[in-house]
């Protein structure tokens, strides 16, 4: 499932201002720090996320021409901020939820393959 872009202008200008208070102490959650491609300014989204081996599984529920995404494809990489912890992240690898599923660990394998998202995008830990 995709969701509508309404939904995503909406969450970009409301939603996501809240939920950036607690986003970066969530066990399934982070807040991508990242650049925007062609005006340069710095963003905070706050994004649902499992962990894999080496690095995180971000879900795009907008699709691949979300903002976000595309910022970080363009400059290879992002910093995360979870527990409260910023590392650094690349290697943006995007792909089906299907293909994405075993790179999950542990317990959130499952609920990753239930959520309703089609698509993911993995990203290796760089520091």
């Amino acid at each position: 499932m995709q969701a509508p872009r309404w939904y995503a202008r909406f969450n970009r200008r409301f939603t996501n201002r809240v939920v950036r208070l607690w986003a970066g102490w969530s066990p399934a959650m982070l807040v991508l720090e990242h650049v925007g491609r062609r005006s340069g300014k710095a963003y905070r989204t706050p994004l649902n996320m499992l962990p894999i081996e080496g690095g995180v599984a971000i879900l795009v529920g907008y699709g691949p021409d979300t903002d976000w995404l595309q910022n970080v494809v363009v400059a290879g990489g992002a910093r995360v901020r979870h527990y409260g912890k910023i590392f650094e992240v690349g290697n943006p690898r995007f792909m089906s939820k299907p293909e994405a599923v075993p790179q999950v660990q542990g317990h959130w394998q499952k609920i990753f393959s239930i959520w309703p998202f089609d698509n993911a995008v993995l990203l290796t830990r760089v520091d």
